[in-house]
């Protein structure tokens, strides 16, 4: 690894770790749906979701969006922005969102709000992580796959400054305070 990087602290899940739950949340999934609409939200929850759908056992459709947030520079966002919307009318259909990690809550508030617009029959949410002392605005979570304390994670999507997306596992970073 790059010297520049802050460094590794520890794994908190490893790749068969993750490849059980997911594949359980997969099941979980299927077994309340006969026909689901994926709503991805890029770029984090890609590699997620990719496993989940590859393991669902009735029709999936799949679309994505990307969202970003923007606020002064160097300070924590306090708006989303709506950066690629989905494609596919979402009228009548059961939708599920795909997420990487609910913090804040603020992205799926406007994800939600955003949706309700447009008359699906349901959302639900999927998201492999939660990190509730972050949570801002309370959210819902139909299917998670683990609960993590305030700590910074990279692997599996997550990312920090676009590197270490490709590790099999989840693994905590130590930034400097």
């Amino acid at each position: 690894m790059n010297a520049n990087l802050p460094p590794i602290e520890k794994v908190l899940f490893d790749e068969a770790t993750i490849q059980k739950r997911v594949k359980e949340l997969a099941e979980e999934i299927s077994a309340n749906y006969d026909d689901i609409l994926a709503i991805i939200v890029l770029k984090g929850s890609m590699f997620f979701a990719t496993d989940l759908l590859k393991s669902m056992t009735v029709p999936v459709e799949i679309d994505t969006m990307h969202l970003g947030s923007y606020g002064m520079k160097g300070a924590k966002s306090e708006a989303v922005r709506l950066n690629n919307d989905i494609k596919t009318s979402i009228e009548g259909r059961n939708v599920l969102i795909i997420e990487d990690i609910v913090d804040t809550g603020k992205t799926m508030k406007y994800i939600h709000e955003l949706f309700e617009l447009r008359n699906p029959a349901s959302v639900k949410l999927c998201s492999l992580l939660s990190k509730p002392s972050q949570r801002e605005i309370e959210i819902d979570i139909d299917y998670l796959g683990f609960e993590i304390p305030n700590e910074f994670v990279v692997g599996y999507g997550f990312d920090y400054k676009e590197r270490y997306r490709t590790l099999r596992d989840i693994v905590v970073m130590k930034l400097e305070e």
